[in-house]
Order: C-alpha cells, then sequence, then structure tokens
C-alpha cells in the first residue's frame, strides 16, 4: 500500500484511509483479485462476483465514513460485515469444490478473520459512541487546536 498517497490531502472526510480495518480489507481484495483471475475453470461470472464482494467491503467502510451520521456508519460497517461474510462463502465454495488450494485458503481465513473481528468491534466502539452521544456528526470545530484535517 502506498503510504504517500494515503497520508496526502487529508480531509475530515478522508479520514478512513487512516482505519487499519480499511487498509487490510484493500489487501484483501487485491489478494482475492490476483487469486480468481487465475481461476480459468471458474465461470467469469463467479469470479466477478468474488470480487465484488471483495470490493465492497473497503467501499463500505469508506462510504460509511463520509456519511457523517453515526447510526449510517454503523449501518455501513454492517453492509461491509455482510459482505464480508459473503465473500466468504464464496471464497469457501471455491475451496471445497478444489478451485482453490488450502494454503491459500488458510491465509484468506486468517486475514479474513482478522478483518471481521476488527468490524465486529469496531461496530461495538460505535454503538457504546451512540448510547452516549459522544459522535461530532457535524463539520462544527469544537477545539479551536482542532482542524478540518485532524481526523
Amino acid at each position: 500500500m502506498d503510504e504517500e498517497i494515503i497520508n496526502r490531502n487529508k480531509n475530515i472526510n478522508r479520514g478512513f484511509r487512516k482505519l487499519e480495518v480499511w487498509k487490510l480489507s484493500t489487501e484483501l481484495y487485491k489478494q482475492i483479485k490476483i487469486k480468481v483471475r487465475t481461476l480459468p475453470n471458474v465461470p467469469l461470472k463467479i469470479r466477478s462476483q468474488v470480487e465484488d464482494s471483495a470490493f465492497s467491503i473497503s467501499s463500505n467502510i469508506a462510504e460509511g465514513y463520509g456519511r457523517r451520521s453515526l447510526k449510517e456508519y454503523i449501518n455501513f460497517l454492517n453492509i461491509a460485515l455482510s459482505s464480508l461474510a459473503e465473500n466468504y462463502s464464496q471464497v469457501f465454495n471455491l475451496f471445497n469444490a478444489g478451485d482453490i488450494d488450502k494454503q491459500w485458503f488458510d491465509e484468506f481465513d486468517k486475514q479474513h478473520y482478522e478483518i471481521e473481528n476488527k468490524l465486529i468491534q469496531m461496530n461495538k466502539s460505535l454503538l457504546e459512541k451512540l448510547k452516549s452521544n459522544e459522535w461530532k456528526d457535524d463539520y462544527v470545530l469544537r477545539d479551536p487546536n482542532e482542524t478540518y484535517y485532524d481526523v
């Protein structure tokens, strides 16, 4: 991952780029894309579905972050978790059918599990913020030392 690109042009809407779970999910997509494109015996439609569900994970994390509403953010993280579950099922089916080798699947499963647990923990944390009203849902600077670039 190109950290220079991730760290440039910061603003309040691009803060998701600092989230480890977003970074990990972009790496998972990359690994899945590389693998499924080497599976010529798997129909293109299935390969596309596997790539799409993996692509959806980081996309929903980012979209939820950009919504500025805590309830919407939680909802999009739940969608990311759903995409993660869909992707696991698809990749497991390919493994179970003999299209993917065990070594690759085991590495995928490890990465997947890490992302899944981070998203679950993130949702738990955000639900606590929802209960305690700790969420900034506007663009008002509350601290004179804060800038829109501190996210």
